[in-house]
């Protein structure tokens, strides 16, 4: 199966399925003499990992990490790094159901049409579990961009409609919702608990902010910074859409508007979302992530089987009422496989 890995110097190849063994993740590129330790990378685990918050699935696993390669004494050697992340709270009989049936919303029929076969036990690449490998690579490509003190922030601004006001990003992780505004948490979670009581799911948007990139990084034309940190939210199963800066919102301005004036000092404004001709203007970069709601929802649906008969389906099992904030680390992750990857090609030619 191609597609499954990502960069060019700082390289990511991630492996596994929701109901097998375990997943993981191979990383050739890292540069040598960064610390690393498996609790760096489970710390970030952590945010992601299924069963800790009350409108999540209920499959609970530990996400611990082994580093099976790339790392001497505590330092990464410059050998390609080996993660594996074994699954421990696995139950295949939940899916029997679904063994000849597609779920709406779901890669069943799409990966049916391109392999002639699927893992229906919990759609196995297609799973969100395979997120996990992505976010263990993000924390080790964070250790590259702290060299350069690049950070990276990402959070709820809408869920199942509910907006935020303002962002406090010290409460950010002080909430089930990864919500920077500790006043919109209550609508949010009233808003979780009426659609659970429906059988169905929601979906959100996440913004995703980095702090301290210097200018410069992206190539022109085919491969700006902007179409590859797209790119690389997009990949992500739920994510549906993606703005930098004003976004959509720049269709509606005038170009006196849009236009960011540049003074002594910096930027006056940041429309651009910190990008310009595809290259970072040393300014914040913004970025914008829509989220769809979890497809897997316990309202009865319009379907069809393997055979192409019509069936109606109710999706039962462990499942979120919406990938957020779970998806958070996961988008969090994937700027910081980018930035890491544009970084050290940046330095080659600086």
């Amino acid at each position: 199966m191609a597609g499954n890995t990502f960069g060019q110097v700082f390289r990511v190849t991630t492996w596994g399925e929701s109901h097998g063994p375990g997943l993981g993740a191979v990383i050739d590129g890292c540069p040598p003499r960064l610390t690393l330790t498996p609790a760096d990378i489970e710390a970030e685990l952590a945010r992601r990992r299924p069963g800790l918050q009350a409108h999540a699935t209920s499959r609970r696993e530990p996400d611990k990490v082994e580093i099976l390669s790339g790392v001497f004494e505590g330092l990464t050697t410059g050998a390609p790094l080996s993660l594996v992340i074994y699954n421990r709270d696995v139950r295949s009989q939940d899916y029997d159901a679904l063994k000849d049936v597609f779920r709406p919303g779901h890669g069943d029929f799409t990966y049916q049409a391109k392999y002639g076969l699927r893992d229906h036990r919990g759609g196995g690449r297609a799973s969100a579990r395979e997120t996990a490998a992505r976010v263990a690579a993000g924390a080790v490509a964070q250790k590259v961009l702290d060299t350069a003190k690049i950070m990276v922030t990402a959070y709820t601004v809408e869920l199942g409609g509910v907006r935020i006001g303002r962002i406090d990003a010290a409460t950010i992780w002080d909430n089930p919702f990864a919500c920077p505004d500790p006043e919109a948490v209550p609508a949010m979670a009233r808003r979780v608990e009426e659609v659970r009581g429906q059988g169905d799911s929601l979906g959100g948007i996440v913004e995703v902010r980095v702090q301290n990139c210097p200018a410069g990084l992206g190539e022109p034309v085919f491969d700006k910074l902007d179409a590859a940190l797209a790119g690389a939210l997009m990949s992500v199963g739920a994510v549906k859409g993606v703005e930098v800066g004003a976004g959509f919102a720049a269709a509606r301005m005038l170009g006196s508007e849009n236009n960011d004036p540049i003074l002594p000092q910096g930027f006056a404004s940041n429309n651009a979302g910190g990008i310009l001709a595809g290259l970072s203007n040393g300014d914040e970069i913004v970025l914008r992530a829509a989220v769809k709601p979890i497809p897997s929802i316990s309202r009865e649906q319009q379907t069809i089987d393997r055979y192409g008969q019509p069936r109606t389906l109710g999706v039962r099992g462990r499942h979120d009422i919406s990938a957020i904030p779970r998806i958070v680390p996961v988008l969090t992750a994937m700027v910081r496989l980018t930035l890491a990857d544009f970084l050290l090609r940046h330095r080659a030619i600086a």
